[in-house]
């Protein structure tokens, strides 16, 4: 197992009808802005269980951060900030609304020259406002993580840091039972593969991760399904249970003390800064082609990934290894998602751009040993196809 430092701070209050905790969450002097989405929150209740909650607190609101927020809406947000003197943030959405608060935080006190170089040159920064959370869509795990992906020009480019963690984040797998089959499995695949690119890079005897790690990808096997399925998508069981599963999946504890790889979301921000696909669906395309092209260079965890998560023991390695990879792109064809570059429309003719873009953005070492180069993203690209 690899040295690590792990600390996860944030506090998670989970359940139904939890939202009403951050009255008590969020000092009682703080002048709160809540930031959300397209005002889904607003049919589905989320809004007026906050609003309720926050009958005693001083707030303002600012809507309209899209799925892959970018950063010119986000910039928007720092004059409300500006004006009425906001010392807190609470994010009500999904992951990309939780992302986008972390970049409104981390700009409203940035003292650099412009707030675009914490993501274009990866600038730090030494404080932020503080962030709470109500989670209404589980997949990016964003609600206990440090991470986040703006956009700006098509360009999909990260920045992470321990001073955007949320402090506190509300859980309450009720609130998912309005959401469409699409953001569904959307939501499962994205934890799926965030699963992944922390476990199938090579072994280190990290026997307590993998554990973690195949539980989850079996949860979300299990479930996933399930939430999609007309008898049991109104099961707040399941809902719970893939919940649960998107924070483990990213909240820092199964990444700890293993090698990760990541390659996949790499790429697939690509395909989201140039294409507009949605962020999960880029991952369900990409992972399949990534297990295939690296196959060599990942056996060990592949042959790992076949028997324990789908209990493949029979056949030789090769055997094996196929069809794991088989049934992985059946989970997603389950989860109504796309697994190649043809079914969005996109062909060989298309690539070319996606390579320069992974050059522009300087992606030109991935994988968990950095050894995936251009080329070789290339070759996963055309694999793809």
């Amino acid at each position: 197992m690899l040295n690590f430092n792990f600390q996860n701070p944030t506090k998670i209050n989970f359940g139904p009808e939890e939202i009403k905790t951050i009255s008590k969450e969020i000092p009682l002097d703080a002048r709160v802005l809540i930031v959300y989405g397209g005002g889904s929150i607003k049919g589905n209740g989320v809004y007026q269980q906050v609003i309720d909650a926050l009958k005693e607190h001083t707030y303002f609101e600012f809507s309209g951060i899209e799925p892959n927020p970018t950063y010119d809406t986000l910039m928007k947000a720092q004059t409300i900030i500006k004006a009425e003197k906001i010392d807190y943030l609470l994010a009500v959405g999904g992951g990309s609304v939780v992302d986008g608060a972390k970049f409104i935080a981390a700009a409203a006190l940035f003292e650099g020259d412009d707030p675009w170089d914490i993501l274009a040159k990866q600038q730090t920064f030494t404080k932020a406002l503080p962030i709470g959370a109500v989670l209404t869509l589980p997949a990016t795990g964003s609600e206990s993580n440090g991470n986040s992906v703006v956009t700006r020009n098509g360009n999909k480019l990260p920045f992470s840091s321990p001073l955007v963690r949320p402090l506190f984040a509300v859980l309450d797998p009720g609130v998912t039972l309005s959401l469409s089959d699409r953001q569904i499995g959307n939501g499962v695949v994205d934890a799926f593969v965030h699963t992944i690119e922390q476990y199938l890079t090579y072994n280190v005897n990290g026997k307590v991760q993998d554990r973690f790690s195949e539980g989850l990808l079996q949860t979300l096997i299990e479930e996933g399904p399930k939430a999609l399925a007309p008898e049991t998508k109104d099961d707040l069981d399941v809902r719970a249970n893939i919940m649960w599963s998107a924070t483990m999946a990213l909240n820092g504890l199964i990444g700890a003390g293993v090698p990760q790889d990541w390659s996949t979301h790499m790429i697939g921000h690509e395909l989201t800064g140039a294409f507009g696909i949605d962020h999960a669906r880029t991952l369900s395309i990409v992972l399949p082609a990534v297990m295939k092209v690296r196959r060599e260079q990942k056996r060990e965890k592949l042959l790992q990934y076949a028997s324990r998560v789908w209990q493949i023991n029979e056949g030789d390695d090769n055997t094996r290894i196929d069809q794991a990879i088989r049934l992985t792109e059946q989970f997603f064809e389950k989860m109504q998602v796309p697994t190649r570059l043809s079914d969005v429309n996109l062909g060989s003719s298309d690539l070319d751009l996606l390579v320069e873009r992974l050059a522009q953005h300087g992606m030109t070492a991935l994988g968990e040993k950095g050894d995936i180069t251009l080329d070789i993203s290339r070759e996963i690209l055309t694999q793809a196809l």
